[in-house]
């Protein structure tokens, strides 16, 4: 199984990305991160932790279809797009791909196929 250099390596290859990170939103943790971040490594997944914290406690962001996981988060700005992928474990893990897309080169709708994919493959599914 490739590491987090190779993952990370092949979310930077998507068209438009700027950044990218693999974090652990239940400690805060980066596994790993690559290129521009919005600050520094431990403030994107810092930032990152608390945004996955906020929106899986349920609230006004939870589903009534139940089983109904979250997937992504898409924060949007005038320069570009922030995106966090919620990648699924078998064991306790609460892991995030981020992804910083510039919004003029990037194209949303490829990058979270791609993220899609990667995260399939970081879980080995």
């Amino acid at each position: 199984m490739p590491g987090v250099d190779a993952y990370l390596d092949h979310a930077m290859a998507i068209p438009g990305a700027i950044g990218a990170g693999i974090v652990d939103y239940g400690t805060g943790t980066p596994l790993g991160t690559t290129g521009g971040t919005p600050e520094d490594d431990r403030a994107l997944a810092a930032g990152a932790a608390r945004v996955m914290a906020a929106v899986t406690r349920g609230g006004p962001f939870s589903s009534a279809t139940p089983d109904d996981d979250l997937e992504d988060l898409i924060i949007t700005s005038q320069s570009g797009y922030h995106l966090i992928r919620r990648i699924p474990t078998e064991f306790d893990a609460r892991l995030v791909l981020y992804l910083w897309l510039d919004r003029e080169r990037g194209n949303l709708a490829v990058a979270r196929r791609s993220l899609q994919e990667l995260g399939g493959h970081l879980v080995g599914a």
